[in-house]
């Protein structure tokens, strides 16, 4: 079971500016993330969209193997000029770039002509989503004509390597949320709760997935806080734990046993942090779980024995 790591930032010194705010020191932390054995991090700033497309291209010239989760929102710029940004980012890249959509509200000018709420909004998302792949796998031009989009002659001339195969990543808990996330996700970023919660949720999603043939396709991903609360990235809801490497890596590993397969880390930001607590903290997880899955081979006693554990411990 490959367990992957995500790093995502939060506020840093000085007063609590964004983790890109100076680039130089960033990319200093970029390959201590690298090194640290994260296969992944969040771009998502404050300032919002335009400003995570610079960033992503930043980040992604500064790492060789990082793969940089770019943050997103329909809505903000037309699919044609995403899509053709996005897939340039993912060129130059080498296909390191996955994308991470996340709802909004719709703006005041969308109000006027239609009403608002949660379930336009995941309408939209479904929509924006249907017409960046095709933008990233047609061959000639194409009009559309949609509920929220209009495109004439639709075409993107310079495909990114994974053409529309580019990782997508999404989360939510309603019935709408997870009906577009069946559809269009390929990992789904869980919203934190008991094992119990977060093992109804997965069943959900697959199920949701499965009516398009894509539970198969799918893989999970869950916000885990290390440290104290000062150290968390805004706006990021994730399982909280404290203490030092081992003991993380113990708490971490009933959830690995259901079957998530990415941690995303939040709270991990000063050098220091990232170059011995995160490094010793994922090298602990790995090694766990590899010398539990020797021990254990057959299908569902792994599981079994990371709850026992748990009780006994």
């Amino acid at each position: 079971m490959p367990i992957e790591f995500t790093h995502v930032p939060g506020k840093t010194q000085p007063a609590n500016a964004s983790f890109f705010y100076d680039f130089v020191e960033t990319a200093t932390k970029l390959s201590l993330i690298e090194d640290a054995g994260f296969q992944k991090i969040v771009v998502d700033d404050p300032a919002g969209l335009l400003t995570n497309m610079d960033l992503a291209a930043q980040a992604l010239g500064r790492t060789s193997s990082l793969e940089v989760v770019l943050t997103h929102w329909a809505g903000v710029i037309e699919p044609t000029v995403a899509a053709r940004q996005l897939a340039g980012l993912d060129m130059k890249s080498g296909g390191r770039l996955s994308l991470r959509m996340l709802s909004e509200p719709l703006s005041d000018d969308d109000a006027e002509t239609r009403p608002v709420g949660h379930t336009v909004v995941w309408q939209r998302i479904d929509e924006y989503l249907v017409l960046l792949k095709r933008l990233w796998a047609n061959d000639r031009p194409f009009d559309h004509e949609g509920a929220f989009y209009s495109i004439k002659g639709g075409y993107v001339p310079r495909k990114g390597p994974h053409g529309a195969d580019v990782t997508i990543r999404m989360g939510g808990q309603s019935g709408t949320a997870l009906k577009v996330a069946g559809r269009h996700a390929d990992v789904f970023e869980l919203t934190p709760g008991s094992l119990d919660e977060i093992r109804q949720l997965m069943e959900r999603v697959r199920s949701a997935a499965a009516e398009h043939g894509r539970a198969g396709r799918l893989r999970f991903a869950l916000p885990v806080r290390i440290g104290s609360a000062g150290n968390a990235a805004s706006c990021q809801k994730a399982v909280e734990i404290a203490g030092p490497p081992a003991q993380v890596a113990l708490s971490l590993l009933p959830y690995a046993a259901l079957g998530i397969q990415e941690f995303m880390i939040v709270g991990v930001d000063r050098p220091r942090e990232i170059a011995f607590g995160a490094r010793e903290t994922i090298a602990l997880l790995r090694n766990s779980l590899a010398r539990r899955e020797a021990e254990v081979p057959q299908p569902g006693a792994f599981a079994s024995r990371v709850a026992q554990d748990v009780r006994v411990g």
